[in-house]
């Protein structure tokens, strides 16, 4: 491990330049390592559609260059003075944030993710400690307070972790929050990165769980994650069905869709959550919502403790992504395949490519 004058500690990523451009190898600096800080030598990178959405603009501006991901995991490899929750030799992982204010009610109350401040992402958020922005996950190593860093559970595969730290953490809040569980029935509504995740963590819950898919291709693989049943969305006679009948949706589309097809589907009191991020906003009639009582909310990620929460119960439940692992240099052909969804489920990138 090198570092600069400063102390400073070098490392080497794949970034983006411009968007829709290709990733390419990228030199940088990550802060010397303060006194709660852990220094994390990474090993995987889960490769979620937001790095893709986040570096071709989609949502926004972007600061360039960027070094994508927010689903890593390695081993501690040193830590600061005031560290106490951490050892040299623990392997660890890394989410969607790195700081927040801490002071906000939200972050009090372990909610880190809705901080009224913003949180400082893993990448692209201004960098308060060393100027420029935070860079993610596509890299040899990363420094963070220890108070955002989680603990792998002993024995747990670590590039199987790796896309827990956001496909999981996002399917895993909602379920939790809306109380999915024995004597329930759970839709998940596409399955991708995140909808496949759904139908296993739902499944362990206890859910009798219902995937809607567009497409004929998905049944079996559904059946074989654990599903209790398939349906095709395109099928009128069939979605007619199941009117009324679903106490809680996870909708994982992030592309234009009907929600109202999905509201009828509810029982009294039911409700529709949106995990997915569609580009433009969604209509939704009043009455669709007024008669049954019904919802349609949104969810993100969860806070740190509620992350660490869905680690736990993921190892004692043994509760793991399908992965296709790649190396670093297959990153630009993995973002035309995970926008074609051509990916079951989730890709890995093997961190110890950066050093071919």
């Amino acid at each position: 491990m090198e570092t600069n004058t400063q102390g400073r500690i070098k490392s080497r990523g794949y970034a983006a330049r411009e968007a829709h451009g290709n990733l390419s190898p990228f030199n940088f600096e990550r802060r010397a390592l303060g006194p709660k800080d852990v220094l994390i030598e990474l090993e995987y990178c889960g490769v979620c559609h937001s790095d893709i959405h986040k570096v071709n603009g989609d949502w926004g501006e972007c600061p360039y260059p960027i070094v994508p991901g927010h689903e890593m995991v390695g081993k501690v490899a040193a830590v600061g003075g005031g560290v106490s929750k951490f050892a040299i030799g623990d392997a660890v992982g890394v989410g969607c944030m790195v700081d927040s204010c801490r002071n906000c009610e939200a972050c009090k109350a372990g909610e880190e993710q809705s901080c009224e401040h913003e949180p400082v992402w893993t990448y692209g958020s201004p960098d308060a400690k060393i100027g420029g922005i935070t860079q993610g996950g596509y890299s040899e190593r990363i420094v963070v307070d220890q108070d955002f860093v989680l603990r792998i559970p002993k024995g747990f595969d670590l590039a199987k972790a790796a896309p827990l730290l956001c496909a999981g953490i996002t399917t895993y809040s909602p379920l939790r929050h809306w109380k999915a569980g024995k004597g329930t029935v759970v839709g998940v509504v596409g399955l991708g990165g995140l909808g496949h995740m759904a139908v296993k963590l739902a499944k362990a819950m206890g859910s009798h769980v219902v995937v809607f898919t567009t497409s004929e291709d998905k049944f079996k693989d559904a059946k074989s994650l654990g599903a209790d049943e398939v349906v095709l969305s395109t099928n009128k006679s069939e979605m007619q069905r199941r009117t009324r009948s679903i106490d809680l949706i996870i909708d994982t589309v992030s592309v234009q869709h009907d929600v109202e097809l999905l509201l009828a589907l509810l029982k009294r009191e039911g409700h529709l959550v949106l995990v997915g991020l569609p580009s433009k906003p969604i209509s939704v009639g009043a009455f669709s919502l007024v008669a049954g009582r019904k919802s349609f909310s949104g969810s993100g990620i969860g806070g740190i403790r509620e992350t660490q929460e869905m680690l736990d119960f993921c190892a004692e439940h043994n509760v793991t992504p399908n992965i296709e692992m790649i190396s670093i240099q297959e990153i630009n052909e993995a973002y035309k395949r995970v926008v074609r969804a051509e990916v079951k489920y989730r890709f890995v990138i093997d961190l110890a490519s950066l050093k071919s």
